[in-house]
């Protein structure tokens, strides 16, 4: 199944913090490719507290052979291991972020885990990486397509391009 998957970050060595998380989604065993990986762009933070630094943020797909439960709690794992606290306030600065946007077109609304991710559609900073990799696609419960839905978003806070390749 294809997975989606949101990277963000805006504490330490933001690129960095993503090319390792990346390094460890592709080393993941039950990923397989192509992986395709948006731009990597520059955000103002949303919801965090007055000072916070910027955000980068991008999105990358795969296939992924287990479910999207392992997928989650692998994902967790990864935070950990690039320094984020797995219990942590909400909206606070951190060095990793990763959101499971989607699996294939699966719906699921369990306890800790909800697909397609409930707030993406409202995101111009998950939206706009991935009119990079998918802008055709069409997500569950949506009839427009994320080019589409991107269009008809705010353009502020901005969403500026930070880096093509990473």
């Amino acid at each position: 199944m294809r997975a989606g998957v949101a990277l963000g970050t805006n504490l330490g060595d933001r690129l960095s913090n993503f090319r390792k998380a990346r390094q460890e989604i592709e080393a993941l065993d039950d990923v397989a490719g192509p992986v395709l990986a948006s731009a990597i762009y520059e955000t103002e933070p949303v919801g965090c507290k007055p000072g916070a630094p910027k955000f980068l943020n991008a999105v990358i797909e795969f296939k992924y052979a287990g479910s999207p439960q392992e997928l989650l709690s692998r994902l967790g794992a990864i935070e950990c291991s690039l320094g984020r606290p797995a219990q942590h306030e909400k909206n606070s600065s951190r060095p990793i972020d990763l959101d499971l946007l989607y699996f294939g077109d699966a719906e699921i609304q369990v306890p800790g885990l909800r697909l397609p991710h409930p707030r993406m559609m409202e995101r111009q900073f998950v939206l706009r990486p991935l009119v990079d990799i998918r802008p055709d696609l069409i997500l569950p419960k949506q009839t427009k397509t994320i080019r589409a839905l991107v269009a008809r978003l705010p353009e502020e806070p901005a969403v500026v391009r930070f880096e093509a390749e990473w």
